[in-house]
């Protein structure tokens, strides 16, 4: 069971939006798409604390990063792990965030903005191309 990114699939990580699976209060999963930076084979999102998705991280950190290919739609990666947070007072990550995205991440905060580092701990990397299989 791999925790590396293998290169076949590393053009995902510069995708626009990744999927992020967490567990709900009633242990369902909750889906959200999400803006991401990834670094090496590490991948942290900045999310407000406000958030369902980061109140679902707090309570149980087991999480799921789902990047598809749009141009190829039987092509994706799969991140499993268990997310790591940790503050952003001065909003340094969410800034570089907001550099890819061209965006102001305190603008979709409000007055009582606080944000959190999520960062990913792989448990098993997929990388899936179904075609290149056939």
């Amino acid at each position: 069971m791999s925790t590396a990114i293998p290169e076949s699939h590393r053009d995902l990580l510069g995708a626009a939006t990744a999927v992020l699976g967490t567990i709900g209060p009633d242990g369902r999963p909750q889906l959200s798409a999400v803006w991401f930076l990834a670094e090496g084979d590490t991948v942290r999102i900045s999310l407000h604390t406000s958030r369902q998705k980061t109140r679902n991280l707090q309570a149980n950190p087991a999480v799921n990063l789902f990047i598809h290919d749009p141009a190829a739609p039987t092509r994706y990666l799969e991140i499993r792990g268990d997310a790591v947070l940790t503050e952003d007072a001065d909003y340094s990550f969410a800034s570089r965030v907001g550099e890819k995205y061209h965006a102001n991440l305190r603008d979709f905060d409000g007055p009582s903005g606080r944000r959190v580092i999520v960062t990913i701990q792989p448990t098993r990397v997929n990388a899936i191309d179904l075609l290149a299989a056939a």
